[in-house]
């Protein structure tokens, strides 16, 4: 009888884990310069706003509907809470988008009438209709993940731009330009 030697393992086989390892790390380290998109884009986008009607959320302003939203005449609508901080921090360029002859509308969402007061006084109000939306329907229905985030609607009721988050001072420019855009 002859003895079997034991298999010696191949050369490229002893280096196998260090290349699976290499290729591991460069993965992660790929994974790490390119973080995942963390916005959540609305499915709306280029679609009608979906049929609504939302009681006034204040004494002072009418409440909003898409009859509103369809006059022939493109609007931002702004999608707020007097809870959220960066809601207020955007404040002052809604003001600003409203003195450059843009109507922004808003939707308050799960908000309380006291409460919105407070923040509109304290804040400002730049909206020509304000909708209350107490179980976040047109927000879920638009698209929308959360507050604030604004949409540029045309005359139509067409949703055209969403912009995700407060807007900038340095974002003024531009969302009159896509407001107008849409109206054209």
């Amino acid at each position: 009888m002859s003895e079997q030697k034991p298999a010696v393992p191949s050369r490229w086989a002893l280096w196998l884990p260090l290349v699976l390892f290499g290729a591991f790390v460069a993965l992660v380290l790929y994974g790490l310069q390119r973080p995942a998109e963390r916005d959540v884009r609305s499915a709306m986008i280029g679609k009608p706003l979906p049929q609504f009607s939302l009681r006034a959320a204040t004494d002072d302003r009418p409440g909003l509907s898409f009859a509103d939203m369809a006059d022939g005449k493109p609007k931002l609508l702004n999608i707020f809470a007097s809870w959220c901080i960066p809601c207020a921090v955007e404040a002052p360029q809604l003001a600003q988008l409203r003195a450059q002859g843009i109507d922004v509308v808003g939707v308050a969402i799960r908000d309380k009438p006291d409460d919105l007061k407070a923040f509109l006084l304290r804040h400002g109000n730049p909206f020509s209709r304000i909708g209350a939306d107490d179980v976040s329907a047109i927000q879920f229905a638009v698209g929308s993940s959360g507050v604030p985030e604004s949409f540029v609607i045309d005359g139509k009721g067409t949703i055209r731009y969403q912009h995700i988050g407060e807007i900038r001072a340095d974002q003024v420019e531009m969302i009159v330009k896509k407001v107008r855009e849409a109206g054209q």
